[in-house]
C-alpha cells in the first residue's frame, strides 16, 4: 500500500478549519479590528488561500458566527445532567460562553448588517434549540413557569455584558441561574 498525499477537498477543509480557529482566537484576543492579513498569519495559510476560503472580511465573520451558534444549538440535544433543571443549567452555562466571547465577531458585523444577516438569525436559532430544555425543566418544576426562554436569555446576555473579569462576572451568573431553581413554580 502506498502512502497517498491527502486529497485537495480534505486538504482544503483543513486550512478553512485552521483558519476558522485562528481567526476565533485571534478576534478573542485583540478584538474587531483584527487583520486579514494576521488571521492569515496566524492560521499558517497565504492570503490567496484565506481569500480563497474567505472572499471579505464580512464571510469570515459571519461563518464565524454560524459555527458558534450550531455548537451553541448542538449543545442544547446532548447537554447532560441528572435532571432537566440541571440539563438547562448546562446550556445557559454554554450559552453564556458563547455570549462573552461571540462580542468581537458580532461587533464586526454590525458594521454591514441587514436584516437576512446571521446576526439576527442566531437568536431563533438559540431560541429554538433551548425551549425543549426549559420546558422539561418547568414541566418537572425546576424552573418557574412564568418565565419564557427570551427572558432568561436576556438575563444570561446581560451578565455577560457587566464589565469585568470571567471570574467577576461568574459568580452573579451562579447567583442568578441559583435564584431560577429557587422561585415559587
Amino acid at each position: 500500500m502506498t502512502d497517498h498525499p491527502p486529497s485537495r477537498r480534505a486538504d482544503a477543509a483543513r486550512n478553512r478549519q485552521r483558519i476558522l480557529e485562528a481567526a476565533r482566537s485571534a478576534f478573542a484576543v485583540t478584538g474587531a479590528e483584527t487583520s486579514m492579513a494576521e488571521i492569515a498569519r496566524r492560521s499558517g495559510v497565504g492570503p490567496a488561500t484565506l481569500y480563497r476560503n474567505f472572499a471579505t472580511r464580512h464571510e469570515l465573520l459571519e461563518a464565524l458566527l454560524v459555527d458558534e451558534v450550531d455548537e451553541v444549538c448542538a449543545a442544547a440535544a446532548t447537554v447532560e445532567g441528572d435532571s432537566p433543571g440541571e440539563r438547562l443549567m448546562t446550556w445557559l452555562r454554554r450559552f453564556f460562553q458563547y455570549v462573552t466571547t461571540k462580542r468581537p465577531v458580532v461587533l464586526g458585523l454590525l458594521e454591514h448588517t441587514d436584516t437576512t444577516d446571521p446576526v439576527f438569525q442566531s437568536r431563533g436559532r438559540m431560541l429554538a434549540a433551548g425551549r425543549p430544555l426549559l420546558f422539561a425543566a418547568q414541566e418537572a418544576r425546576e424552573i418557574a413557569g412564568d418565565l419564557d426562554l427570551d427572558q432568561i436569555l436576556d438575563l444570561v446576555v446581560a451578565i455577560a455584558k457587566i464589565p469585568g473579569t470571567p471570574e467577576y462576572r461568574q459568580p452573579i451568573l451562579d447567583a442568578a441561574l441559583a435564584g431560577l431553581h429557587g422561585r415559587d413554580t
